[in-house]
């Protein structure tokens, strides 16, 4: 159920995107699984005409290991620095995976479109701006948060200190240290001038 469900949702993309079409057509015969370890295995392979998603333990070409929100991140704008972080490892034909991450971009269902297909136009419409904001409340609170928690640690407590005050004597640091490296300097002038070792 949960896999035709999840095949169809990628599918549907598949008529709005001739970028996805042409990747499909050349991945054919190909698949990828998305592993989560514990939890789930899918495969997707391509059939050269659409994406077809099963549950099995059949060998894949490229093997994606991680959690559910890393790959899931992977079809987003960020998802270099998922791999580079090591939240998903890849193992098998790095071509290939690196190809189907792109079909997924392309194919990344649009919540608000899927969405007005169950309840409208409109109201999804309305239900998606009220996400929207919500989410945007949400990272403004998380902002002030992290603002004031850093304001009260650092004024308030003394456990932290100010940008300004870091640079300060971090710069105090490196004059110190470039005196000792010119006195350290001019000491072994003044002993090769002696003659001592």
């Amino acid at each position: 159920m949960l896999t035709s469900t999840f095949e169809n949702l990628l599918n549907r993309g598949l008529p709005r995107s001739p970028r996805a079409r042409q990747l499909l057509a050349t991945l054919s015969g190909r698949s990828v699984a998305l592993v989560v370890p514990d939890i789930a295995r899918l495969r997707l392979t391509s059939t050269g005409q659409t994406l077809a998603v099963t549950r099995d333990d059949a060998p894949a070409d490229a093997t994606l290991t991680g959690g559910m929100l890393s790959l899931l991140a992977l079809a987003g704008d960020s998802a270099q620095a998922v791999v580079q972080r090591g939240d998903v490892a890849i193992s098998g034909d790095s071509d290939v995976a690196q190809r189907f991450r792109e079909l997924m971009q392309l194919l990344r269902p649009d919540p608000e479109e899927e969405l007005s297909l169950l309840i409208g136009d409109v109201p999804a419409h309305q239900l998606a701006r009220l996400a929207r904001l919500g989410t945007s409340l949400g990272v403004r609170a998380a902002d002030t948060t992290l603002r004031n928690l850093a304001e009260y640690l650092g004024h308030e407590r003394g456990d932290l200190v100010s940008r300004n005050e870091g640079e300060q004597f971090l710069r105090g640091v490196d004059a110190v240290r470039e005196g000792v490296d010119r006195l350290q300097a001019r000491l072994d002038l003044l002993a090769r001038r002696r003659g001592a070792p």
